[in-house]
């Protein structure tokens, strides 16, 4: 299934003008695969024995161009660094209060929600984000 995901996020890039070099699509390669949803660092660390000449900047850099194609969210709640989320389908998070680990789930879109809260306030709802915090089970024990 990732080879699709793959396959569709480098036609997309390449349909809105974006060159595939070999650092962006090893980027995409372990988004794509990672279920950690990672920071910069973590991608650069993972891929640096295979890039010695990429740098952090060049990870950040690639991570924007995902984001502005629409590939990828920046995932920011609260800490220093954000992390990354490869766009597969909507999804929502859980977070570990103790470790920061983020785990997805699925639940019905909130459609009607946002259509109530465009309906009360008058505002034009572009998206919406949903996080549900606690402890996961290897903090707990």
């Amino acid at each position: 299934m990732s080879e699709v995901f793959l396959k569709d996020a480098l036609v997309t890039l390449k349909e809105s003008g974006v060159r595939i070099t070999p650092q962006r699509h090893a980027i995409l390669e372990f988004l794509i695969s990672s279920e950690q949803h990672p920071t910069a660092d973590e991608i650069y660390k993972a891929l640096e024995a295979d890039f010695p000449n990429m740098s952090v900047a060049t990870v950040y850099n690639n991570l924007r161009v995902f984001r502005n194609a629409g590939l990828v969210k920046e995932l920011t709640y609260g800490d220093s660094s954000s992390r990354f989320d490869f766009v597969t389908h909507d999804h929502y998070h859980i977070i570990c209060d103790v470790c920061g680990r983020i785990v997805d789930f699925h639940h019905p879109g909130l459609e009607e929600v946002e259509h109530l809260a465009s309906h009360v306030t008058g505002f034009k709802v572009n998206s919406h984000r949903l996080e549900v915090y606690g402890t996961c089970p290897e903090c707990a024990s």
